[in-house]
């Protein structure tokens, strides 16, 4: 995630809360450090946002109340579901794509006003769902994943094999298929010039070229 593309996200992510947070919440939500969150709001008041700090029970960084921009058309209910699944899906530890569908999260949550919003946190409480597959994969390797596959580009990874043998593979992905326990990822192997296919957990690292 670029700067830019992190920037927005934080706006979002401004917009689809009810109360304030701490630029050690946004750190953590965003994966960067302490300072860079400070930064990061530094230069979005630098840009005409209207960022506050609000003090006490639920304060921390929000956006002015009156900022909104025109919300689509969702109810609480259907926001509920669309969320909630949305979250399980990000806890499924085999969907390479958490990064996008968290951003997707907190623009469908920014969408509702603050009235939608408190029926909403009632209905996601009444929501569970249970089972987390136990082949977790690493984050890193799915956010290389995550841009690879939307920017079409070839990926280095570096894969543990079921002889334990480490490799080190070129490869364009070409279908990305998941199930409750596991991920398996089809791609081209561009220096054999043949399909293959890779568990998403037994890869080590992926950079993309």
């Amino acid at each position: 995630m670029t700067r830019t593309q992190r920037l927005f996200a934080i706006t979002e992510y401004l917009r689809g809360r009810r109360t304030g947070t701490t630029a050690d919440a946004i750190a953590e939500r965003f994966g960067v450090t302490v300072r860079t969150a400070y930064r990061d709001l530094d230069a979005l008041r630098l840009a005409e946002l209207p960022l506050v700090a609000e003090r006490g029970r639920g304060g921390g960084y929000a956006l002015d109340r009156s900022y909104n921009l025109p919300p689509i058309n969702l109810n609480a209910r259907e926001a509920a579901v669309l969320i909630s699944a949305g979250d399980w899906l990000a806890r499924m530890r085999v969907i390479p794509f958490t990064s996008s569908l968290s951003s997707a999260i907190d623009k469908v949550r920014s969408a509702l006003d603050r009235s939608a919003q408190r029926e909403l946190q009632v209905g996601l409480e009444s929501l569970a769902y249970v089972g987390v597959p136990a082949r977790a994969s690493r984050e890193d390797v799915r956010s290389a994943l995550e841009q690879a596959w939307f920017e079409k580009r070839v990926l280095t990874i570096r894969y543990r094999g079921a002889d334990e043998l480490v490799t080190e593979r070129r490869v364009r992905l070409t279908r990305i298929v998941m199930e409750r326990s596991e991920t398996r990822i089809n791609a081209h192997d561009l220096e054999k010039d043949a399909s293959r296919q890779f568990l998403l957990d037994r890869i080590e690292k992926a950079t993309v070229e």
